[in-house]
């Protein structure tokens, strides 16, 4: 069977070529996302660093690991889906092929061992490609993480020999995994119905993509109806799920849009001859037509739905500020300088926010284990009155009235550390030793919020009074908030904003971080799924070539086949956009009931210029590729080809 394999290759390599870069990509991807996710786990910290330098380290490599976390899983499931898809295409292309090996004598179990031991040969080869091409990968993906800040300078992942053999076994599993079921369904098809396109080898929708396409359908549904009642963290997670999870349910369900999308082009460009050959080509090709589409739903899906996804929760944490904040204006100055606010003209409250520098250390018991926490930012000292006028946002236990003295109030950074009150935390303020009794905490927002409250009287004056400061100013009733600022400005202040500028530059800040995070969970990910649609592409197009020259000898010319070629590719690119865009809104009704549940509004964010550019770029790519493909296969003379089979 392996001899039979490698002349099958050598004969039809143009069609295994694109399946060998899907499981090399797919491997290169795990392996690099596995070996960084490990190098994470120990931390680089350069010595001689300031605490809060040191500290930011820490927390940027505990951000990384769960970004290539997701980046890891997201690599699995693309490699599972497109390596999966694409071997079953290839199957599928060879039908006639197939048949033929039937009828000369070869059993079911004989045809499911030819291509099996393929799938092996092409899985070996594709993950050992997949080792030099995940150095690459890795290189890029590291880069990346250090440009966005997460990881320091200087940062490499060394190599692991269990990452290249986990990754290759997870590429030579998935091709054999991708062409078992389809050599099953080979298998069952009789030879003459294969040859002659009738019967079962013309059916479609079959029982098993029915019941994948539906059971996939109905989690996806699950999930967003789960994801409206859920936390944001748990809301997030569903996103991911929904766009996973509808992508492969419109994947096994798109063959039943292709006959729409080809009656609606009939309908919006009707008389165009070109047009209606391409309409009656995908209504022919339905198979050829999802399995082009699929690694765009794909595509689409996790891009706009990540994104939507991450964008909903910047909008809705700068919403959540604006709400929580009862006031007009805030104010950036030093510490000393705020000082000077309250005695403004038309300033009613000033609660001053000082981001101070001094040491909380947190203790913890786990597993008998005591485990010992240092926190060196997100420490802020306040007047507890000034700060409990200002703010809205109510404990989640205590009261800020007791907020005095030597005590501490939880903010929500801290709020899953379930620090109970009445513990008794130790700090340094510069040199001085503080004794700082938990007396309540704040309960947990969208933004990642301040570690500690502190009462300003407890600390030293030289602590605070150059330390940056956020001020919080209500108007007194009567004056003009623009008024106030006016006056505020002329006092020497730098930046005064009005509270809904303030929450919009805080949303708009959450929201590059969220752009960098998509870039490194995406940015690979998604360079690999549009590979998957031009391999596609590439393949549905190579086996046409009997095809085209049908459609030559009965009169046409060279161009006007590739451009009809071209106008069925890109109805196949609108209904991959389509399905996608539907996956992608899915997640956006499940976060958005998520949003409305934490913050008592719905926020919803429609990435409306990333849309744009996937969709013109897609349908781009996909047209230019074809249109390429379809040229190729056009070249030699149609009389040469129209008695061939393929």
């Amino acid at each position: 069977m392996f001899q039979m394999s490698f002349s099958t290759f050598r004969e039809r390599w143009e069609l295994f070529v694109g399946a060998i870069l899907s499981v090399g990509v797919g491997v290169a991807l795990v392996q690099a996302s596995m070996l960084i996710l490990a190098a994470t786990g120990s931390p680089q910290v350069p010595p001689g660093l300031p605490r809060q330098a040191e500290d930011k380290i820490r927390e940027g490599y505990v951000a990384a690991a769960t970004v290539m976390g997701m980046t890891a899983f997201l690599a699995m499931f693309l490699a599972v889906f497109i390596v999966s898809s694409t071997f079953s295409f290839t199957v599928a292309q060879r039908r006639r092929d197939l048949a033929l090996l039937r009828l000369t004598g070869g059993s079911r179990g004989q045809l499911r061992a030819l291509l099996l031991s393929e799938s092996l040969l092409l899985g070996v080869v594709g993950s050992v490609l997949g080792v030099p091409f995940g150095v690459i990968a890795k290189t890029a993906q590291t880069w990346l993480l250090v440009e966005i800040g997460l990881l320091p300078e200087g940062f490499s992942a060394p190599w692991e020999m269990w990452a290249v053999i986990v990754a290759g076994c997870i590429g030579i599993g998935v091709s054999l995994a991708g062409v078992f079921t389809a050599s099953l369904r080979a298998a069952k098809i009789l030879p003459l119905e294969a040859l002659r396109e009738t019967g079962k080898a013309a059916r479609v929708m079959t029982l098993s993509r029915w019941f994948f396409g539906l059971s996939f359908a109905a989690c996806t549904f699950a999930m967003v109806v789960w994801a409206q009642g859920a936390n944001l963290i748990g809301a997030m997670m569903a996103a991911l799920g929904i766009a996973m999870f509808g992508a492969v349910a419109m994947s096994m369900l798109s063959p039943l849009v292709v006959p729409f999308m080809a009656w609606l082009f009939g309908v919006l460009v009707p008389g165009s001859t070109l047009v209606g050959l391409a309409q009656a080509n995908l209504r022919d090709g339905v198979r050829r037509s999802a399995a082009t589409a699929s690694p765009l739903i794909v595509l689409v899906a996790l891009l706009l739905g990540l994104a939507g996804t991450f964008g909903s929760l910047a909008a809705a944490g700068g919403a959540e500020a604006q709400k929580s904040v009862n006031a007009q204006l805030v104010v950036t100055s030093t510490g000393e300088d705020a000082e000077r606010l309250a005695g403004i003209e038309g300033v009613a409250v000033a609660s001053r926010q000082n981001a101070v520098d001094i040491t909380i250390t947190v203790e913890k018991t786990q597993n008998k284990r005591v485990i010992t926490r240092n926190f060196y930012s997100g420490i802020i000292a306040v007047d507890a009155a000034d700060y409990a006028r200002t703010h809205t946002l109510p404990p989640s236990s205590g009261d800020l009235g007791a907020l005095t003295g030597s005590t501490v109030f939880t903010g929500p950074a801290r709020h899953a550390d379930r620090i109970d009150p009445g513990r008794v935390l130790v700090g340094d303020a510069g040199g001085q030793p503080l004794q700082l009794t938990v007396v309540g905490g704040l309960p947990e927002t969208l933004e990642m919020g301040d570690s500690f409250l502190v009462p300003r009287s407890a600390l030293p004056r030289q602590v605070w009074a150059g330390a940056p400061t956020e001020t919080v100013v209500q108007v007194a009733p009567g004056q003009d908030p623009d008024d106030v600022a006016g006056r505020i400005k002329a006092a020497g202040f730098g930046e005064v904003r009005a509270v809904s500028d303030w929450a919009t530059a805080r949303a708009e800040t959450a929201q590059d971080g969220n752009v960098k995070i998509l870039t490194v969970l995406m940015g690979l990910a998604g360079l690999y799924a549009l590979m998957a649609v031009v391999n596609s592409v590439v393949i549905a197009g190579t086996e046409r070539r009997r095809e085209f020259a049908v459609s030559r000898v009965t009169g046409m010319t060279q161009p006007q086949v590739v451009r009809t070629a071209v106008v069925e590719a890109v109805a196949v690119a609108v209904i991959g956009l389509v399905l996608g865009c539907a996956v992608a809104g899915a997640g956006l009704i499940g976060i958005g009931g998520a949003v409305h549940k934490a913050i008592g509004t719905t926020v919803v964010f429609i990435p409306w210029t990333l849309l744009t550019i996937v969709a013109i770029g897609s349908i781009g790519i996909v047209a230019v590729t074809s249109a390429i493909t379809a040229a190729i296969a056009t070249k030699e003379r149609p009389v040469s080809l129209v008695t061939t089979k393929e």
